[in-house]
Parts: C-alpha cells; structure tokens; sequence
C-alpha cells in the first residue's frame, strides 16, 4: 500500500509549505537554500553560491543551515494534516540535492504540531542581555527531548564546563578579530544596502556587552560608526551543545532538523536563543568538544534565557528560492514517515538524555589546558 495520499496537496499549498521553510534560522541569514515543487512533494536543495568560505569552508553550517528549513518544511507539512515522508540525499546525480519531502497519508489534526508551526514566525536569533532567571528543569527536558527525536543530543553544560565553553569561544573571538579574510567575509553580511532581503541588518546586531564577558559573534565589528546600546549581559549564561553520533553530510542536516526542533520547541516556552558558533568554526577548538572515541560531533553551541522581543531578520522573496514547479501526480515512495511531536516521549533512562552533559564535564581538564597554552 503507498504511503502517500491520493489526493494530492495543491501547488498553493506545497508553496505555503516552502514559505514556512524559509523562515528557517541561517549562518549569517546567508539562506542557502532552494526549493522544486515536483511530484506532489517538495526538493531542498543545498545553494553553494551563499557558502561562507572563511569560517565554514566545509560547508558544514551551511548544511545545517538547510536542515533546519527542512525541519520546517516537515512541521507545514504535517500542519496540512498529511504525515511528511522525508529522504535525504535522494539523488546521488545532483549532489546539491540534499531531501526530499513528500506529503504523505492523511492525519488527524495535532496540538503540538499546530504549536510547532505557529512558533515559525515567532522565532527569532536574540543578542539582547537575557534575565537572570535559571530555566526550570521541565523545560529544559523537553529541549533535550526535541533533540533526540531528530536523532541528535544536547548537553546542559554545568557550571565548569561553561566557563571553559566561553573561554573557547573568546579564543576563537580573538583568531578572528585579527584575520582581513573573517571582516571581509563578516562585511558581505553585514552591508547595510537598502532593500536588501538576506544578512544581518543593524536592527538586529543586537547591544554590545559592557563587560564584554559574553563571547558573542561582534557583527558590527566592521560598522564601527554604527551607535549600539551598552548593556549589561547575564553573568551566568546557560549553554547547551547540540552533538551527532557522526559528521558526514547527512549528520549536519540531521543536526539543523534537531536545532530547529529545540528552537521552536524553546519558541513555544518564551525562551529566546544565540548561537555561540566561534569555537566550532575552528577544526582545532571543535576537537575538543568532540568525543572522538564514540563518534560523537559537537554540531552547535546555543545560549538560551528570558529576553526581551528580539527583531526579525528579512527573508528572500520567495521568486528567488522557488525552481519553477511542476507540479505533476504523486509518486509511490518508500520514504519513511517522519515523526513530529512538540513535547516527544522521554527515554526510558531519564539519564540517557543527560550523559552528554558528563561527556562536556570529563573533557574539562583538556579544554582548560588547551586555552591556557593557547
């Protein structure tokens, strides 16, 4: 029996499907990304013209970047009551060709889902200072849950292995403040040009630290007439790491999935979110915050807390990510049926979902040397 249904979703439909998608988060809100309407499903498609090379040569972030527009395309598709069927990388002959999302059977509404797919508009990158306010453990829980059920974990770094987090993340601070290529790179996405739909626009560099103690990406490192406000940020940040059991391609698409789960999941308890990405974007940092005896990758660093409303970034029109569609009868697939919960089942070992905590704890020691002789 086919998994998919029918009656095909409308080309109207599938087009509200890709319009979710792109609000998806992005290094750099460089976007690189791009959708075919085909079959009755929808291609993604990796967009390697808007690869950072300086700090994501890999193309690593950009990947993860597409995953998480991957992710909501899922939730939009499962909010038109029909189950997603995902595959990834199903075309070895166009490589840039990343998953494929089919709509399949017919589904019953879903609270949660209908909450992941209102928390799309809703979510936005904030570098404002946070309350100091400690997230309670219930919610911390079901951001450790989102993560799983998307086949990634994530840490709640204790109070150690914060601060040698941050002490990685302003050594990889100081690498970049000094190098001509990462300005010249920042400055390509940070141009203040009228009308311009991608990039980190001034509304939204966000304050600058009075006691510069959180390592934050500085995007108005090369706008210096630029006026910000002067704030004080939150001392005791929570951190979490977000890891794969592996890093090939496939892992950082899986990894944005699990990053746009948390996000929308943290979304829906009016927690706000920073990415801390330095110390992954350089090989030798990253190292020490992956267990390479297990296989597991440190993908994403985020910083979580109450802020205040945080500004939205543009988005391209749709014109520039849509091939031209065609839309035609919907294939019989084996694409596996993809699973979508606000709040997923816990693991029967409610440690299970911690012990990449203690992975960040024993690696302490090492982290601690390597900064200091760094």
């Amino acid at each position: 029996m086919s998994l998919v249904d029918t009656n095909p979703l409308t080309l109207a439909e599938l087009t509200d499907c890709v319009r979710s998608a792109v609000a998806a988060p992005s290094v750099h809100n460089s976007q690189p990304w791009r959708f075919r309407i085909r079959d009755g499903g929808v291609d993604v498609f990796a967009d390697r013209s808007r690869q950072l090379q300086v700090i994501d040569p890999s193309g690593r972030e950009l990947m993860i970047s597409v995953g998480a527009a991957v992710f909501n395309l899922r939730v939009a598709v499962r909010n038109q009551l029909r189950v997603p069927l995902l595959r990834l990388s199903p075309d070895p002959a166009e490589p840039d060709l990343v998953a494929r999302v089919t709509p399949g059977r017919s589904a019953p509404p879903d609270r949660a889902v209908a909450e992941l797919a209102a928390a799309i508009p809703a979510r936005h990158t904030n570098r404002l200072p946070f309350a100091r306010t400690v997230i309670p453990a219930d919610v911390l829980d079901r951001l450790l849950a989102a993560a799983i059920v998307e086949g990634a974990s994530l840490a709640v770094a204790g109070p150690v292995g914060r601060g040698a987090i941050l002490n990685l993340a302003r050594t990889a601070v100081e690498r970049f403040r000094t190098q001509g290529v990462y300005r010249a790179e920042l400055s390509e996405w940070t141009r203040p040009d009228h009308g311009r739909r991608d990039g980190i626009p001034p509304t939204a560099l966000g304050a600058w630290d009075a006691l510069e103690a959180l390592p934050m990406r500085d995007f108005g490192l090369t706008l210096p007439w630029l006026h910000r406000p002067v704030e004080r940020f939150e001392p005791f940040p929570t951190i979490v790491v977000l890891a794969t059991d592996g890093d090939t391609v496939d892992d950082w698409l899986r990894a944005g999935q699990a990053l746009q789960h948390v996000l929308l999941v943290a979304t829906i308890d009016h927690l706000s979110a920073t990415p801390i990405s330095q110390p992954l974007e350089i090989p030798a940092l990253r190292e020490l915050l992956t267990d390479t005896r297990s296989g597991r990758w440190a993908q994403l660093i985020l910083r979580l807390g109450y802020g205040p409303p945080a500004t939205p970034t543009p988005r391209r029109p749709l014109a520039e990510v849509l091939f031209e569609s065609v839309h035609g009868e919907p294939q019989h697939t084996h694409e596996k049926e993809g699973r979508m919960s606000c709040c997923p089942q816990r693991s029967a070992d409610p440690t299970d979902a911690r012990e990449p905590g203690r992975f960040i704890d024993l690696m302490i020691n090492t982290v601690l040397r390597e900064t200091h002789r760094r």
